[in-house]
């Protein structure tokens, strides 16, 4: 089974220019008419970090029923009760950086601290009846001169399983994953927690999406994040955003597998328009 989540919080998150709510909401609409299985629509986070979100609880509140599921991304317990307070979330994503530098950056704590909330945001989870998909932030890499390997991502995969958590996102935050690398994580660490669901969040020159894309496929993943026409990238890891995996390229690339993804081809053109328009007027 095939498991897509678009992505538009992530792709909206770091443009300068506010788009109005009821563009917002348009584009979001017209996106739950897709098919994909899950919509990171929105953050409940400080408005002063990410000023685009701010109007996140609005945006829900028009959102149609879909049966797509809705994932907000959340940083903290405040978040978190703010989501798990809405009915139509399913889904919350809170980022973990397995480089110390960047979850200072990102969430304003360090990753022991990070790993108490999150322990507190999974059990809020359960009791709300959601469920939590944490992010591997810095997952290959970070531009911070720190340590990084296969090892620490074990290291913490396994602290925040005793939490409970159960779905991990390996993300790729400023592009540096290459194919040897993805197949190395994929076929080393799937393996050896077979409890846990994983997944992959890349940030990638639109030049190699599509070997990467064929790296994590062919190395056993099964679930992908990304985003029309390639927009967005974290605004809080370096001053040039890398933007996503584009929608268009890996939707793509399972037609030609011969993969059945559930998409409505009709309404992703339309969302596919929508969203060149959106972007073209929003990202100067």
């Amino acid at each position: 089974m095939i498991t897509l989540t678009e992505c538009p919080r992530d792709a909206m998150q770091g443009l300068h220019t506010f788009i109005p709510t009821q563009e917002k909401i348009s584009y979001l609409n017209q996106l739950l008419k897709v098919g994909f299985q899950i919509l990171d629509f929105g953050s409940f986070v400080s408005p002063k970090a990410i000023p685009q979100m701010a109007d996140t609880s609005e945006v829900l509140e028009e959102l149609e029923d879909s049966s797509t599921q809705l994932l907000a991304i959340i940083a903290n317990q405040k978040g978190a009760l703010q989501a798990c307070e809405a009915s139509k979330i399913d889904w919350l994503g809170f980022p973990f950086s397995v480089s110390e530098e960047f979850q200072q950056r990102n969430t304003r704590q360090s990753r022991e601290e990070a790993v108490l909330q999150v322990s507190e945001i999974q059990r809020m989870s359960v009791d709300a009846g959601k469920q939590l998909r944490v992010y591997l932030s810095m997952g290959f890499g970070n531009p911070y001169g720190e340590a990084y390997d296969i090892p620490l991502l074990r290291h913490w995969i396994e602290r925040l399983l005793t939490q409970g958590v159960n779905t991990f996102y390996f993300s790729d935050t400023i592009g540096v994953a290459n194919e040897a690398l993805i197949q190395e994580i994929f076929e080393t660490l799937v393996p050896a927690y077979t409890s846990a669901t994983f997944g992959i969040h890349l940030h990638s020159n639109p030049a190699s999406s599509l070997s990467k894309i064929e790296a994590a496929w062919n190395s056993g993943c099964k679930a992908f994040d990304s985003a029309m026409l390639g927009f967005g990238g974290c605004p809080m890891a370096k001053d040039e955003l890398t933007g996503n995996l584009a929608t268009e390229t890996l939707v793509g690339f399972l037609q030609r597998q011969g993969i059945k993804a559930g998409i409505d081809q009709g309404a992703f053109e339309n969302a596919r328009l929508m969203a060149t328009e959106l972007f073209s007027r929003y990202s100067n």
